[in-house]
């Protein structure tokens, strides 16, 4: 037998099987006998060391009813791999990291603080919790900064900052944010929504003057400028644990509108923008292959021109859905990758 040490970090999501995809699992080529979880490590990337289809985990994951909350893997813990009436299947032993403390007989507590995630947090983390995909005229019609204090821009928390117009009723709790890239459908030139950038946050003071609001900065990311805009906190469950899986309705495809910094190009682990949303059926978890656009080549002998099929090239992951639009995060890239390549199930 033989242990690979990689590094890494992983949480496995929720071990529902994906009985309406009735896939073939097949091993990757040199895939482990045995690994040994490392920190650092994430679920995708230990998958991806196991399955041609690192999505399909769940298709082989065994269960161990012995172990206590057997769906979360921690550091330490032994994955290993064994056959199943001819079926591969995978199973966990558990390290010293993933043991539970016992405060009473009647209580336990897992160490889920050191569980794995499916992708890493520091790639996705900024679009998880801070930037917000909304229509333009919430954006241009919301709170802006006038000033900061002693008249000049704001760079650290604790500064305080001035801003006009109209807040919601009873909301204290306030993002700052810039306007990013407007997004348009490129089929049906429907207007998706705007990218609002996350600045920082601040909190409404007691002390304001007719419409001049008072706020003092909690986080910033960057300085802040006269006309930002100031958007209530949302209310929303903020979740790291994906299930990841191809879309239940395969019919569910679109494009890559724009990518994290203003490029053109995409590569791996790069954040990606969607153009379809909740009302078009994506989830957070869809796994989407992505595809080239076929080139118009011009046929000599017929005399005209023809499309080349489209040319698989990538996986992204969707991990935040907005009506209209998503965020993806690219997994794995085989080609170089452009915004406008399409997306469908994989």
């Amino acid at each position: 037998m033989k242990t690979i040490l990689i590094t890494g970090y992983l949480l496995l999501a929720s071990m529902l099987p994906i009985a309406a995809h009735a896939d073939v699992v097949r091993l990757a080529e040199d895939a482990p006998e045995v690994y040994l979880v490392q920190e650092g490590d994430t679920l995708w990337g230990i998958a991806s060391m196991f399955l041609e289809d690192p999505w399909l985990w769940t298709e082989v994951w065994d269960i161990n009813t012995q172990i206590d909350n057997p769906h979360l893997i921690f550091p330490g813990d032994e994955i290993y791999l064994v056959w199943v009436e001819g079926q591969p299947r995978l199973r966990v032993r558990r390290g010293l990291a993933s043991q539970t403390v016992k405060l009473t007989p009647q209580m336990r507590i897992d160490p889920l603080d050191r569980a794995i995630p499916v992708i890493s947090l520091e790639d996705i983390g900024p679009w998880l919790s801070g930037h917000r995909i909304v229509m333009p005229e919430d954006l241009s019609g919301a709170p802006y900064v006038v000033a900061g204090s002693n008249r000049h821009l704001l760079s650290s928390s604790g500064d305080r900052l001035y801003a006009r117009g109209d807040l919601p009723e009873g909301e204290t709790g306030f993002g700052i944010y810039r306007a990013g890239n407007l997004f348009v459908d490129p089929e049906t030139r429907e207007t998706l929504g705007q990218e609002a950038i996350d600045i920082g946050s601040a909190r409404l003071r007691e002390d304001h003057e007719e419409d001049i609001n008072q706020f003092e900065v909690t986080r910033v990311t960057e300085e802040v400028r006269v006309g930002d805009r100031m958007l209530a906190n949302e209310i929303r469950r903020i979740s790291a644990t994906f299930q990841p899986r191809p879309p239940a309705d395969d019919n569910v495809q679109g494009v890559m509108l724009a990518v994290d910094s203003g490029v053109t190009q995409i590569g791996k682990l790069d954040v990606v923008a969607v153009n379809r949303g909740s009302r078009e059926g994506m989830e957070e978890g869809y796994v989407m292959a992505i595809y080239q656009r076929g080139e118009i080549v011009r046929d000599e002998i017929m005399n005209e021109n023809v499309q080349i099929p489209d040319v698989r090239a990538g996986l992204l992951m969707i991990f935040r859905v907005f009506d209209k639009m998503s965020y993806g995060i690219v997994l794995k890239s085989d080609r170089p990758l452009k915004v406008f390549d399409k997306v469908k199930s994989p």
